[in-house]
């Protein structure tokens, strides 16, 4: 029984966990990123100073930007790896919770180590402490909480070893993974304990691959077979459980489409006569015409978000009926559909295997090949626009895609892009598309970039980062110079938050608050000004190469592909700047998004957007 401190038991414990899947084992920490203060400095600083061969230590700029880099390590890893993350109290401790927010909300792995206050309470209130007159025992962690799929504080170091074990049980559960918090007092993380070594010892978590029960697959194969028009689903499970093989032998198999979410693009190639792309609020038509049609949806791996339902009004046949693929039964039981709590990938062999001499009739599977063909050409289409004197979004998107090798990675979070992007992007490899939007939090673009890169450092991750977004968080390129991580980041201006201006403008409210421009007779700026005020003279680039990443300001689209060609070649990080048209965005395609408007306004625009808003709600179900 080795007699160490309580943080000097940790990091060993989380150095000796691994995880099993599929008889491959791996380590389940890979590093822990950290800023230093008080609260931890001679805790975990100290252990992570004394083991540096046990788990590296990263050195991060904010601690928000540094549980992204953790989120994105996990989703590339497919959550059989994540980062810790450990604070000081305080301020650092706060930074944390949109950070574990994001996680939560995605279902990604990640370990979070604030700082805390002395359990001991001798110096009471210490240094940063929130006193709070109604109990002792509180402190700025317990913000932590409700974004935490698990939270413990330790207050003796012997509770380091349940506590460990049961953070362990969650982020490693394929059903209940998040971020997972444990608070550390100072004052218990350098105190000393006889720990037992097989505390200490080498552990391997099997992830195992859950099936649902016989009874459940028959009712769905029996749903199955009685369908005219099946559609396919395919959310972030797919990728998450290495189910897009399977999956694609299920969809030859059975002729049934396949439509995707944010989290489950590149389940299929682009390319596929059966793949009809993004589905819901920020989906192609291909995949809206065959949704509102369908009268059996098979969702494998979702959540069913409002995006993915268009508000629950893209599936609009009245008898459509849902079938649940999923390993979390919360999940599963969404929609009002049959529940098939199950690994999706060993789900979709056992569906496969049970339909066999099943298939859906060739016209409805030429219906959705021709959908698919001509969605592939109006791509093309906003790819080359030439839209002048600025270029549009979708064009920046195109460049990038078609500099973009199969087998790199596309990063995005928030703003305008992502929706772009979802529709756009032609995804030809199942991790080639790592865009942010459970959460969509603006300023997750480049820290997230920073995760993918590390786990998958021979790939090349292209960041495509807004104004907004960028002004937000973008201090990790940095880190990315400091570690040798190159990221290609695609910097996009357009001047403001051009998504929510386009949302406004929708709304009535024309543009308010959305424009970078300097106040003129108490207005920043609206959409129908005639003569504007001055955009403000902020140079992005120029902030960019402040940070150490090579510039590259592009006056053109085809600037932009030259300068995509010659990043290659470099090896650190490379911005490539470029200005976009705000107001040339890509179409909504046959799909609405439930946004209320003022029920009463003076406003005559806002009037005719509640009257719209009003025809679309009565439009809708009893049900909906």
């Amino acid at each position: 029984m080795p007699r160490i401190t309580a943080s000097q038991a940790l990091v060993r414990f989380l150095a000796a966990q691994h995880v099993e899947r599929d008889g491959v084992e791996q380590r389940f920490f890979e590093g822990c990123f950290g800023i230093f203060g008080h609260g931890n400095v001679a805790g975990i600083g100290q252990a992570l100073y004394q083991y540096p061969d046990l788990l590296t230590y990263y050195q991060a700029r904010n601690e928000q930007a540094m549980v992204h880099t953790a989120v994105g390590f996990a989703r590339m890893k497919n959550r059989l790896a994540t980062l810790a993350c450990t604070t000081s109290i305080g301020p650092g401790a706060t930074n944390l919770v949109t950070g574990a927010a994001l996680a939560t909300v995605n279902r990604l792995p990640v370990l979070l180590l604030p700082g805390d206050v002395f359990a001991s309470r001798r110096p009471d209130p210490v240094l940063q402490q929130l006193e709070d007159p109604r109990r002792g025992d509180v402190s700025v962690n317990d913000s932590l909480e409700p974004v935490s799929r698990y939270f413990d504080r330790i207050e003796r170091p012997e509770q380091l070893m349940p506590s460990a074990l049961s953070a362990l049980r969650v982020l490693v559960n394929q059903a209940e993974t998040g971020a997972v918090t444990l608070a550390f007092p100072q004052d218990v993380q350098v105190e000393a304990y006889d720990f037992p070594e097989e505390f200490l010892a080498r552990r391997v978590w099997h992830i195992p691959r859950p099936v649902p029960d016989a009874a459940s697959i028959a009712k769905a194969v029996e749903r199955i077979r009685a369908a005219k028009r099946p559609l396919i689903v395919a959310g972030g499970g797919v990728i998450y459980s290495a189910a897009t093989e399977a999956l694609r032998r299920f969809v030859e198999q059975t002729g049934i489409p396949e439509g995707e979410t944010q989290a489950g693009k590149g389940s299929l190639p682009y390319n596929h006569p059966s793949a009809l792309g993004a589905i819901g609020v920020t989906g192609t038509f291909a995949a809206n015409r065959i949704a509102s049609e369908a009268d059996l949806v098979i969702g494998i791996g979702t959540r069913w978000s409002d995006f993915t339902t268009a508000s629950k009004t893209a599936f609009a046949h009245a008898g459509v009926s849902f079938i649940n693929v999923n390993v979390a039964d919360f999940d599963a039981a969404k929609q009002n559909g049959l529940a098939l709590v199950g690994d999706a990938r060993a789900t979709i062999e056992l569906l496969g295997d049970a339909l066999q001499g099943y298939a859906v009739e060739a016209s409805y599977r030429d219906e959705a090949a021709r959908l698919s063909k001509e969605w592939n050409e109006e791509v093309e289409r906003l790819y080359r626009l030439r839209h002048e004197p600025l270029p549009a979004q979708s064009e920046v998107i195109g460049a990038v895609n078609d500099a973009a090798q199969p087998t790199d990675v596309v990063v995005c979070a928030a703003g305008s892009m992502p929706g772009d992007l979802h529709k756009l992007w032609r995804t030809r490899d199942p991790k080639g598309y790592h865009v942010e939007y459970g959460y969509s939090c603006m300023g997750y673009e480049i820290a997230g970039g920073l995760g993918v890169k590390l786990a998958a450092p021979k790939r090349e991750v292209y960041v495509m980062v807004g104004d907004g977004s960028y002004l937000m968080l973008s201090n990790e390129i940095v880190t990315s110079i400091q570690e040798g991580l190159k990221l290609t980041i695609v910097l996009v201006d357009n001047h403001g938050f051009s998504s929510i201006g386009n949302l406004s403008r929708s709304l009535g409210t024309d543009g308010f608050g959305t424009q970078y421009r300097y106040r003129r007779n108490g207005s920043l700026g609206l959409d129908s000004d005639s003569s504007p005020a001055p955009l403000l003279p902020v140079d992005l680039a120029a902030n960019a190469e402040s940070l150490g990443a090579k510039v590259i300001r592009c006056g053109s689209v085809e600037e932009l592909r030259s300068g995509l060609e010659a990043a290659k070649g470099e090896d650190s990080t490379v911005v490539l700047a470029i200005e976009v048209d705000r107001y040339e965005g890509v179409p909504g395609y046959e799909s609405w998004w439930d946004v209320p408007v003022a029920e009463v306004s003076e406003v005559e625009a806002v009037k005719a957007a509640r009257r719209a808003y009003g025809r679309a709600k009565a439009s809708l179900s009893p049900g909906d």
